[in-house]
C-alpha cells in the first residue's frame, strides 16, 4: 500500500511540473511588448499615424458665388477623411462677428489646424492670439486681413490689386488715349481683400488717365441678381454714356450683362460696351469666347491642394513660407480657345 501511495503521488507530482513548464513556454498576450510583429499586436495597438487631422474651415459665405463654391469644394475634396483629415466647415454667411465666432469655436474644440477665408479684413487681433496662445496654426486662405503676422502661419492666394492691373492694362489697349471712357464699378462685398485690391487698381488707373472717368460706383455683394438691378440704374441714369462695366467677379458680370441686353444695348465684342470680369470660372470663359466678356481675370479656387501641402509641411516639421502667391493669368474674347475653356476644371 505504501508503495501504491508513493507511485501515485510521484504521478500527480510530475503531471503538475508538465503542466507548469507548459504554462511557462506560453507567452500571455497582455506581455506582448510594443513593436512585436504579430497578428495580434497589429490588431490591437492603434498607429497613432493614422488618426485624423482636425482642420477647422472658417468659409465667409460657401455659396456666394461660382467661385466661392469651387473654392468650398476644392476643400472638401482635398482635406477627406480618406486622405488623412477631418474637416470642419464653419459659413458664417458673410456675416464678420458670425465668422470670428465660429474661429473661437474652432479653438475651443482643441482643432489641430485653423483655415480662415475673411469676410473683412479687420477685427481678427484678439482671436488669433487665442488660437496662437492655444498652439494651433491658422492659415489664411484668398483673402488677407490686418494683423500682426505673427498671429497666423502663413496666407495662400491671389494677388488681388495685380489681378486689377491686369484688367486695367486691358482697357488702355481697347480705347486710345484721345477717347472718352466712362466706367461703372460693380465692387465686391466692402472691406473683403479681393475686392479692396481690384477696386484699388481701377481707382489708380481712372486717376492715371485723364480721360478715364468713374461714373458710378457700388457693391453688388458679388450676387448675379444685385448686380442686375444696381446696372438697371445706371443705364436709366447715364445710358449710353456707359463705355466698361468693371464687374470684380463673373457673377456680377453675370448681371451686368443681362442688364444691358435687356436695355437693347451691345455688350463686348469689338465695338459693344467692354465688359471686365473676374475668377474666369468655366461658364464665364464661355461667355468671354462668345464675346459677350471682353476681359476675364482669372482667379484660381482651387486652393485645397496647397492648403493640405502646407499642413503637411508643418506635420513633418517644417515651415511653410509666408506668402504663397497661385499664379493667374487673364483672357480675352479675341484670342481665348474652346480648348482652354474645355479643359477648365471649374
Amino acid at each position: 500500500m505504501k508503495k501504491l501511495l508513493r507511485l501515485i503521488s510521484f504521478v500527480c507530482i510530475f503531471a503538475l511540473l508538465v503542466m507548469a513548464g507548459a504554462c511557462a513556454e506560453k507567452p500571455s498576450e497582455t506581455t506582448v511588448p510594443v513593436g512585436t510583429t504579430t497578428s495580434k499586436s497589429v490588431e490591437t495597438t492603434p498607429n497613432a499615424g493614422d488618426e485624423l487631422i482636425v482642420v477647422g474651415f472658417a468659409q465667409c459665405k460657401a455659396d456666394e458665388s461660382d467661385w466661392r463654391m469651387a473654392n468650398t469644394k476644392s476643400m472638401q475634396e482635398t482635406l477627406s477623411e480618406a486622405n488623412g483629415y477631418k474637416l470642419i466647415l464653419a459659413d458664417s454667411n458673410n456675416d464678420a462677428a458670425k465668422q470670428v465666432a465660429d474661429v473661437q469655436g474652432f479653438i475651443d474644440q482643441e482643432v489641430d489646424y485653423i483655415v480662415i477665408a475673411a469676410v473683412n479684413m479687420d477685427g481678427w487681433d484678439t482671436v488669433l492670439t487665442n488660437a496662437k496662445n492655444a498652439g494651433i496654426p491658422v492659415i489664411l486662405m484668398d483673402r488677407t486681413i490686418n494683423a500682426s503676422a505673427d498671429l497666423y502661419t502663413c496666407w495662400v492666394g491671389s494677388d488681388f490689386k495685380a489681378e486689377g492691373v491686369k484688367a486695367t492694362d486691358w482697357i488702355s489697349t481697347r480705347f486710345t488715349a484721345d477717347q472718352e471712357v466712362n466706367i461703372v464699378n460693380l465692387q465686391g462685398q466692402l472691406g473683403a481683400s479681393a475686392q479692396i485690391g481690384r477696386t484699388e487698381a481701377l481707382e489708380d488707373a481712372v486717376a492715371a488717365n485723364s480721360n478715364w472717368t468713374l461714373l458710378a460706383q457700388q457693391t453688388g455683394e458679388w450676387s448675379t441678381d444685385t448686380a442686375k438691378e444696381i446696372m438697371a440704374s445706371w443705364i436709366q441714369r447715364h445710358g449710353d454714356k456707359i463705355n466698361v462695366v468693371y464687374a470684380e467677379n463673373d457673377n456680377m458680370a453675370d448681371g451686368a450683362i443681362q442688364a444691358l441686353e435687356e436695355a437693347g444695348m451691345k455688350v463686348g465684342g469689338d465695338d459693344g460696351v467692354a465688359i471686365i470680369s473676374f475668377d474666369a470660372n468655366r461658364a464665364y470663359l464661355q461667355m468671354t469666347l462668345e464675346g459677350k466678356i471682353n476681359c476675364n481675370v482669372e482667379c484660381n479656387p482651387l486652393h485645397g491642394p496647397k492648403v493640405a501641402q502646407i499642413i503637411q509641411t508643418i506635420e513633418g516639421g517644417g515651415s511653410p513660407a509666408k506668402v504663397e502667391v497661385v499664379e493667374e493669368a487673364a483672357f480675352y474674347y479675341d484670342t481665348i480657345t474652346q480648348e482652354i475653356v474645355d479643359a477648365r476644371a471649374y
